[in-house]
């Protein structure tokens, strides 16, 4: 069966967006020819989710081929209905329901991008199956939590933990699967 997995930043405070959905402070470990394992993890998906608001920014900053490369298909979680763009698809429906058709088909795995109401209602289901975590080493004191209030407890599993020498740690999680 396909699992959920996510890969994502956040600063040291826990957030993973300024309160104005400004993602700059991702700059801060920028370098030339370290992707962080980004390539890597995507060449284990062919199925992206992520928030409207996460996949606008980056349209707008980085452009549309980020996600949707004619290799994977791209579901944008929204509340807005809006006619499929290549493999773009904009989904208004359940999110349980997307998630139990995407995991019962065979492929690749999943990969969610954010944001994070997408992501806590995914935690609220107990539906992320994997966490890479890459904490930025500032302070932002206000922003998108990436973790919010109101969801289960979950136990997890440490599988790995990796220092970059930017100052970024990476910090890799699988769901307990005794849960």
């Amino acid at each position: 069966m396909r699992k959920i997995s996510l890969f994502i930043a956040m600063s040291l405070d826990g957030y993973i967006a300024k309160s104005n959905d400004d993602l700059s402070f991702l700059k801060l470990v920028e370098k030339a020819g370290e992707d962080y394992g980004y390539e890597e993890f995507t060449s284990q998906i062919d199925t992206i989710i992520i928030g409207r608001k996460t996949y606008d920014y980056v349209l707008s900053e980085i452009g549309a081929s980020h996600y949707d490369n004619g290799q994977r298909d791209v579901y944008v979680i929204t509340r807005t209905e809006r006619p499929q763009v290549g493999r773009t698809i904009f989904y208004t429906g359940s999110l349980t329901e997307l998630i139990d058709r995407l995991k019962s088909e065979n492929g690749k795995n999943i990969y969610c991008d954010g944001g994070a109401e997408v992501i806590n209602d995914l935690l609220k289901q107990g539906l992320i199956d994997e966490f890479t975590i890459s904490v930025i080493p500032v302070l932002l004191g206000d922003g998108k939590r990436l973790f919010k209030d109101g969801r289960p407890e979950q136990a997890l599993k440490f599988i790995t933990a990796k220092t970059f020498e930017t100052g970024l740690t990476q910090l890799h999680y699988k769901r307990n699967s005794k849960q």
